[in-house]
């Protein structure tokens, strides 16, 4: 069995390779997907992460830092979680497990990170444990040991949300009425997850032609607006989408807790937005695909959502099972983006046709008339028809 490498600090940071000095400013969050909004090329991102995951990773990498530096163990050993390769793969520096007193920094000083060792000025701050492929694919080995326990607490988590929300699942009780005309539509929900910029360009003929309703799950609405068009429904919790994509006139659809409180309220009311509320457990995703198959669409195409075990484990948290289980609801209308770009042959029209044929016919007419024996065919064809229009003159002058 590998070493565990987040016991034994001292052995780990012997093999791993040593950094270079790097010098940054300093930007400082809990939430690692509310730092990526201000994170700049060159910055050291300080983060306090468990289990980074898929998600987190990419927005890190698109940040561009120039090292991360993580409070908590990027691999906890639970799962074998996809964060820390994509970071190491990325060529951005990993120091792990530093502990709390990393995020006493204050963001935007300036840190020196030399060989695991964090400095503010010439004070160590705190020693972590520099992470390479080889350090990264031997805790993933570790991890992978725990698949059993992690699906076990999947599937208990997955029968426990099926008994509390078994009438949202099995009959729709609690989905709102809104005013967004989905019946008989094609719907196209966008989660700022797995490789959505890249599952959207794909899909910009699909959109163009079929026109689907577009819904936008918190930061996904945003993502709509950046790839050129404009969110019908925004769904979520509203912590993560910008103040100009809620004005942009979609329809406001709040995810609330099953009591009634809904975080994101305070927010909209203050924007003065209409909006309605949707309580229910589970995450902003399910309530989305449940809205729009409430709602009647014919087809949901999801960009950016979990569609695998491995992606449902990475997330690493018990609301994956309500995803897990929405996925299963509208299973004969779901569709992943990736599935669409393969399947999806952009239509030709009659017009188009007509188009091609006409083209196909001056060109051949353009061939035949610039050659010599062309243009005699040519004038052959020409005095056929003068006969054959003078035919016809004559005919309907004698039954006239």
């Amino acid at each position: 069995m590998a070493m565990n490498l987040f016991t034994r600090k001292t052995a780990t940071r012997e093999t791993a390779a040593p950094l270079e000095g790097i010098v940054g400013t300093a930007k400082v969050d809990r939430r690692t997907k509310d730092l990526t909004k201000r994170i700049r090329p060159g910055d050291i991102a300080v983060i306090d992460h468990l289990d980074i995951d898929r998600v987190a990773a990419d927005t890190l990498v698109a940040a561009q830092p120039a090292a991360v530096l993580n409070a908590a163990k990027s691999i906890s050993g639970r799962y074998p979680n996809l964060g820390p390769s994509i970071l190491i793969e990325a060529g951005i520096p990993l120091i792990d497990d530093l502990g709390a007193d990393i995020m006493s920094v204050r963001e935007g000083k300036t840190l020196r990170v030399q060989d695991g060792a964090v400095y503010l000025g010439s004070t160590l701050v705190a020693e972590g444990i520099v992470q390479d492929a080889a350090t990264v694919d031997a805790a993933l080995e570790d991890a992978r040991e725990g698949l059993s326990a992690q699906l076990e607490s999947f599937a208990a988590n997955t029968m426990d949300y099926l008994l509390r929300e078994k009438d949202l699942l099995l009959d729709g009780v609690g989905v709102p009425e809104i005013s967004t005309k989905i019946a008989g539509r094609q719907v196209l929900i966008v989660v700022r997850g797995y490789h959505y910029k890249e599952d959207l360009q794909t899909l910009r003929p699909y959109i163009k032609e079929y026109r689907p309703i577009l819904i936008g799950v918190d930061g996904g609405a945003d993502a709509i607006i950046e790839a050129g068009w404009t969110p019908d429904l925004i769904v979520g919790d509203m912590d993560s989408v910008s103040d100009k994509t809620l004005r942009c006139g979609a329809e406001i659809v709040i995810h609330a807790y099953r009591d009634g409180r809904a975080p994101g309220k305070e927010r909209i009311q203050a924007l003065n937005v209409p909006f309605v509320v949707f309580p229910a457990a589970g995450t902003s995703e399910d309530i989305a695909m449940l809205l729009a198959d409430d709602m009647g669409a014919e087809v949901i195409v999801a960009v950016g959502t979990h569609a695998t075990l491995v992606e449902f484990l990475d997330k690493g948290r018990a609301g994956m099972a309500s995803t897990f289980l929405t996925r299963l609801r509208v299973g004969g209308k779901l569709v992943d983006a990736k599935g669409v770009s393969r399947l999806y042959r952009r239509r030709i029209s009659n017009a188009q046709l007509i188009l091609l044929a006409v083209a196909g016919l001056v060109a051949v007419a353009a061939a035949i008339t610039s050659t010599s024996a062309g243009q005699a065919s040519m004038g052959l064809i020409g005095a056929r028809l003068d006969d054959f229009w003078s035919w016809l003159y004559h005919l309907a002058w004698w039954t006239s």
